[in-house]
């Protein structure tokens, strides 16, 4: 799954890249005008697809629409791009599973998304190409709608506001944000973690 994810990064890697660095995206944003937020959600829902640079497409909506709007504007994007991952994997189903995965593998990875899935999904959202891959995974093995929903939840918003503030600010601080998107997601699927593991009364 990673190789077919890394295929498109092969053949349009470098142009997304130089295309939209958060100068770029920010410039092509602002030449959209009130339609510059469907087209960057469009751009990190086709992340799913295409080698687009998410973080600079984030902190680029920081700077033209600041860090509370632009920031819910990229979450949503972030956060869509992964429910149509899981879900298109997830409407395969089992035999198709079996025959992407084989038994045994989909197997374990039953087992490992149903112990630890919600950290996974949580703390892959930084990383490149790992977010699409593990909620893929996720649809694959089936992993619970809601645990999945919370833990993209925990991993998409702290990242998107976390750039869309350094991108209203206008600095270029890549250590504090790749930290901020690491560790805020382990607290909030922690939280959340602990809430889902407590008995209904």
């Amino acid at each position: 799954m990673a190789v077919a994810v890394l295929i498109p990064f092969l053949i349009w890697g470098d142009w997304f890249m130089q295309t939209f660095d958060q100068a770029g995206a920010t410039d092509w944003l602002q030449r959209l005008g009130p339609w510059a937020w469907l087209a960057a959600i469009g751009l990190l829902v086709g992340d799913l697809f295409l080698p687009v640079p998410a973080t600079p497409v984030m902190a680029a909506l920081g700077w033209v629409y600041g860090p509370w709007l632009g920031g819910s504007i990229g979450a949503a994007g972030a956060f869509l791009s992964g429910c149509l991952a899981y879900g298109l994997c997830r409407k395969l189903g089992d035999r198709a599973a079996v025959k992407i995965l084989g038994e045994e593998d989909l197997s374990r990875g039953k087992t490992l998304f149903a112990k630890a899935g919600g950290w996974i999904i949580a703390l892959t959202r930084w990383a490149p190409i790992l977010p699409e891959v593990a909620c893929c995974m996720a649809g694959l093995t089936r992993m619970p709608l809601r645990n999945f929903l919370i833990a993209l939840a925990s991993g998409c918003v702290p990242m998107a506001f976390t750039f869309a503030w350094i991108g209203s600010r206008g600095h270029d601080q890549p250590g504090l944000a790749l930290g901020l998107s690491i560790a805020l997601p382990i607290v909030c699927w922690g939280a959340a973690a602990a809430v889902l593991r407590r008995p209904r009364s």
